[in-house]
């Protein structure tokens, strides 16, 4: 069989290519993948050729979230139907390192995370039309959600495995810096979790508007209006814990600045070396803490999009076809426009 994929070879460099697809082998499925959103690692590939130390060192397919249709099933397969639609984990833990035997299969030092160029060879990703995986990252999505909010199942469970980090929500403040799509799901997240009061700041009102959509009780545009944030850090700060999503340097320093004495900081955006204000970390006995990607949460995150339990149609803001990839990742680099832009394999 052939099969139309995205490739890409180095900085903006992006192609429309085809390529032969075989038949699932035991314990695979063939997938007719339907829709796959572009992340922000996506991006930094598209327009810097990696971020970091991570670069795209050989041709490499983009895509680690990502629907699909049960095309084809191979030998000893069970639990999924042809036609059925499928959420796609991305994550491919060894199992056998020392942290997998350690329940801690989100640090395998073998870890494989499709369409990730941490690795050589690079872990080809999901942006093509036939995918053949393992069952078991194979997830029914239900019949109630459409392809676009099933491969939204990956961002939601990044931000669930953050809300997890920061231990219970119920009856908490809570400020989430950056209204970006993994913003907007911790906001979602964070009033599943049942937080009482959830503040978003944000530069881009579009941003904002989303994030409100997901469930934020305020929001503010701290370009604008930066005064309306500061009244929080009265009497040594009024939030509970803080989601920081943006990855910038102000908006850390804004949390630490909120945030009440023995209050906690999840930080889950990523950026290089910043300079933080230890006096005020340590003055104010603050636990910051880093969260990574997800475990038994992708499960979690399918289940609550299934139902519409969690809603996560208010961050997908633009569909392409996958003849539109070029298009798809210029657009998903405007964040005045752009949420969660997506491409359709759909023909």
């Amino acid at each position: 069989m052939r099969t139309r994929l995205t490739r890409l070879y180095g900085q903006r460099d992006l192609k429309v290519e085809m390529t032969d697809v075989g038949d699932p082998g035991d314990g695979e499925v063939l997938l007719k993948m339907a829709a796959g959103g572009i992340c922000g690692s996506d991006l930094h590939y598209y327009q810097d050729g990696g971020f970091g130390p991570v670069r795209v060192r050989e041709p490499i397919i983009p895509g680690h979230e990502a629907s699909g249709y049960v095309a084809a099933l191979g030998p000893n397969v069970s639990g999924l139907a042809l036609g059925e639609l499928v959420s796609v984990n991305p994550s491919q833990p060894c199992g056998h390192c020392r942290f997998c035997d350690d329940g801690l299969s989100i640090h395998c030092l073998n870890m494989q995370f499709m369409g990730s160029a941490m690795r050589l060879p690079h872990a080809q990703g999901m942006f093509r039309d036939l995918l053949v995986v393992p069952a078991s990252q194979c997830l029914p999505a239900g019949s109630l959600v459409g392809a676009g909010e099933a491969a939204c199942a990956e961002p939601l469970a990044v931000c669930l495995h953050a809300v997890a980090q920061a231990g219970d929500l119920e009856g908490k403040q809570v400020l989430v810096t950056g209204a970006g799509p993994i913003g907007a799901l911790v906001v979602a997240a964070s009033r599943h979790a049942g937080a009482k009061t959830i503040v978003v700041t944000d530069l881009a009102d579009a941003a904002l508007d989303r994030a409100r959509a997901c469930g934020a009780s305020r929001i503010i545009n701290v370009r604008r209006e930066p005064l309306k944030l500061a009244e929080y850090e009265a009497d040594k700060g009024q939030f509970d814990l803080v989601f920081e999503c943006s990855a910038a340097e102000p908006a850390l320093r804004s949390a630490i600045a909120t945030v009440r004495p023995r209050g906690i900081i999840v930080q889950v955006g990523v950026t290089g070396d910043i300079t933080l204000p230890l006096n005020a970390l340590v003055g104010k006995e603050l636990r910051l803490i880093g969260s990574q990607r997800f475990d038994s949460e992708f499960a979690l995150a399918v289940a609550l999009i299934a139902d519409r339990s969690i809603d996560v149609r208010p961050i997908i803001s633009h569909t392409f076809a996958l003849e539109q990839a070029v298009t798809a990742f210029e657009q998903a680099g405007d964040r005045s426009t752009a949420c969660k832009v997506q491409l359709s394999f759909l023909s």
